[in-house]
C-alpha cells in the first residue's frame, strides 16, 4: 500500500472538481429535511457557519458504508511471491502460482472477525492484474495458475456473494508496468477501461479504493490523472459504491489504525479535494469550529482507518511471528470504529493463496472477544428521563416521538433530541438494579448531521453523581473504555453541541477478561 501522503503530493489536481458537484442535502429533523446548506460565503457569521455544518448529512451510500464498521483488505499480487511491498512492474507473470488458493477460506476468516465487506487489490503498483483484463498481457491469464484460466477477482467476488458479504476493489492509479503510463490521455483511457471491466463483470461493487501512493520522483513519468472522469465511471457503473480517496471517503491520515480523538465527518473544502488532501490529511484538527470558518464547501467526508494485521501489507514469511497481538487489535478497534471511523483491516494471503494460520487464529480471537463484549447491552430497555426533549408535532399523535426512551430501544432509526436552539441537556438511565460495566457506546442520529462536541458520563454513587468518562465528538459511534463501574443509574451530560443534539442509541457493556473469553478455543 505505502504512504498515501507521498502519492497525494504527486497527484494532479486536474479533474478533482467532482466534490463541488456533490449534492449533499442537509436535514435537521423530520420537519426540516431538504435544506441545502453547504456553501460558506465570506459574509457568513460564525453562528451561520456552524449551523450549516451541523446540517450536512451523509448520502445513502456513505451511511451504508459507515454501518459496516469493519472491512477486510486483501493485498495479494506478484509481490507475494517476490517478498516485496512495491513491485517493479517487470515481474514475469509466471511467478504468480498459488498452490492452494481458496477465496472461500479468506471469506470465512474475515467473517470470523465480524467483517461485512472485503476489498481486493485487483491491481497494485506493479500493474499485474488479478483478473484476465483484455487491455494488458500482464495478468493472471499469462501465469501458470490454473493454466492461465484463473481469475482471482471472480473467485473472491463469488465467494463473498455466496457468504452474504459485500465486495470491493482496489485499483492502483500508479502503474509501473503499463507502457502508456505518463502519456496522460492514453493511460487515463486504459485505467478507465480496466475500471469498467471490474465494475461490470463481477456483480455489485460496494467500495472502490484509489491509492495515492506514487514513487516516480522528480525524474519519473509525469501522469496527469483525470480523477473526475474516474469518478464518473464509478458513479455510472457502481452507483452504490463509495469512492475512497474521492468524494465519499477520506484517508484518516496514518496507517497505524488510529482515528483522531476528535473525528469530524464534516470538513471544509476551500478549492478541491486534492488540495485538501495535500494540506490536511495528517493534521490533528480537520473539522473544529475554527477549521470550518472561511469561504468554501462544507461536505460530509468521513474517515476510513487502514492498517495491516502484519508490519507489511503483503505476505512475508519473516513476519509470521509478527502478527499484531489481540490487545493491539482491540485497541485499534476502539480507536477507529470507536472514534467515528470505519476500520479497514488488511489480511494478506500467503504464497499458497491462503490466509496464514497465525492471522486466521488472531482474527477468530478478535471476533470472539468483540462478540462477548457487545452481546448484551445492560442499558437496553432501561427507564430513561431527560432534562429536555423535542415534543412531537401535530403530524404525530405521540408527543414523545423524540423522548429519552429512544436511546435505549435498540433502534438506530429512532432518536432523542431537544427543541431547536437548546444545546445543553442531561439524560438519566435507570437500570432498576446495580449493573457492572466497563464500556460505553453512544451514537448520534447522523441522518440529521453530526453535532455533539463534548459530553460526560456520570454514575450515581453514595447519593451523588460522579464522572467516570468523557469525550468530545460522537458521530456514528463513540466507544469509551474505563475501569469497571457498578451502579444502578447513569447519566449523560451533553455539555456542548453545535445545534440541538441527537442520540440514536446508548449502550453499557461489560468486556470480560480476554483469557476467559478465549478458554476452549
Amino acid at each position: 500500500m505505502g504512504s498515501l501522503l507521498l502519492g497525494v503530493m504527486a497527484r494532479s489536481v486536474r479533474g478533482l472538481g467532482l466534490v463541488s458537484l456533490m449534492v449533499l442535502l442537509c436535514s435537521c429533523l423530520a420537519a426540516e429535511q431538504g435544506f441545502e446548506l453547504r456553501e460558506v460565503k465570506s459574509g457568513d457569521t460564525a453562528h451561520s457557519v456552524i449551523y450549516k455544518a451541523a446540517h450536512v448529512t451523509p448520502s445513502p451510500r456513505q451511511l451504508a458504508w459507515q454501518q459496516r464498521e469493519l472491512i477486510g483488505f486483501v493485498h495479494f499480487t506478484v509481490n507475494t511471491f517476490t517478498d516485496m511491498e512495491w513491485g517493479t512492474g517487470k515481474e514475469d507473470p509466471a511467478i504468480f502460482n498459488p498452490s492452494a488458493l481458496d477465496c472461500n477460506q479468506w471469506v470465512r476468516v474475515c467473517k470470523d472477525a465480524g467483517m461485512e465487506l472485503i476489498i481486493l487489490t485487483a491491481k497494485h503498483h506493479d500493474g499485474f492484474c488479478l483478473w484476465p483484463s483484455k487491455y494488458t498481457e500482464h495478468s493472471v491469464k499469462n501465469s501458470p495458475w490454473k493454466n492461465g484460466k484463473g481469475d482471482v477477482v471472480r473467485e473472491l467476488s463469488d465467494a463473498c456473494r455466496k457468504a452474504g458479504m459485500k465486495f470491493g476493489v482496489y485499483l492502483s492509479p500508479w502503474d509501473r508496468h503499463e507502457p502508456t503510463y505518463g502519456d496522460s490521455p492514453a493511460y487515463n483511457q486504459y485505467f478507465m477501461n480496466q475500471l469498467k471491466e471490474l465494475l461490470t463483470k463481477y456483480g455489485e461493487i460496494h467500495e472502490v479504493w484509489f491509492d495515492g501512493a506514487c514513487g516516480e520522483g522528480p525524474n519519473g513519468k509525469r501522469q496527469v490523472y483525470d480523477w473526475e472522469a474516474y469518478y464518473e465511471v464509478v458513479r455510472r457503473y457502481a452507483p452504490h459504491a463509495v469512492i475512497f480517496n474521492g468524494p465519499d471517503v477520506r484517508w484518516v491520515g496514518n496507517e497505524a489504525g488510529y482515528a483522531r480523538e476528535t473525528e469530524w465527518s464534516v470538513v471544509r473544502l476551500e478549492k478541491t479535494f486534492a488540495e485538501f488532501m495535500m494540506e490536511d490529511p495528517q493534521k490533528a484538527d480537520l473539522g473544529s469550529r475554527t477549521k470550518l470558518m472561511g469561504p468554501g464547501r462544507l461536505v460530509w467526508l468521513p474517515a476510513e482507518t487502514d492498517v495491516s494485521i502484519r508490519p507489511g501489507w503483503f505476505y512475508h514469511a519473516s513476519e509470521d511471528d509478527k502478527v499484531k497481538s489481540l490487545d493491539t487489535l482491540l485497541d485499534i478497534y476502539y480507536s477507529s470504529v470507536g472514534r467515528n471511523s470505519v476500520l479497514l483491516l488488511n489480511v494478506p494471503p500467503d504464497r499458497r493463496g491462503l490466509i496464514h494460520e497465525n492471522d486466521a487464529r488472531r482474527l477468530r480471537e478478535f471476533g470472539r472477544v468483540l462478540d462477548a463484549t457487545f452481546a448484551k447491552n445492560l442499558a437496553a430497555g432501561a427507564e430513561a428521563r431527560c432534562s429536555a426533549y423535542r415534543k412531537g408535532t401535530r403530524a404525530f399523535s405521540d408527543e414523545k416521538l423524540y423522548g429519552p426512551d429512544m436511546i435505549v430501544d435498540g433502534d438506530m432509526e429512532t432518536y432523542w433530541t431537544t427543541a431547536e436552539g437548546q444545546t445543553l441537556a442531561i439524560l438519566e438511565i435507570d437500570m432498576q438494579s446495580d449493573q457492572t460495566f466497563n464500556v460505553a457506546s453512544l451514537s448520534e442520529y447522523i441522518k440529521a448531521g453530526q453535532r455533539v462536541e463534548e459530553f460526560a458520563l456520570e454514575a450515581w454513587y453514595g447519593g451523588q453523581w460522579q464522572e467516570f468518562a468523557r469525550g468530545t465528538t460522537v458521530g456514528y459511534k463513540r466507544l469509551l473504555q474505563f475501569e469497571p463501574v457498578t451502579t444502578r443509574k447513569v447519566r449523560i451530560k451533553i455539555m456542548q453541541s453545535r445545534v440541538c443534539p441527537t442520540l440514536a442509541e446508548f449502550g453499557l457493556y461489560f468486556a470480560p477478561p480476554v483469557e476467559t473469553v478465549l478458554q476452549g478455543m
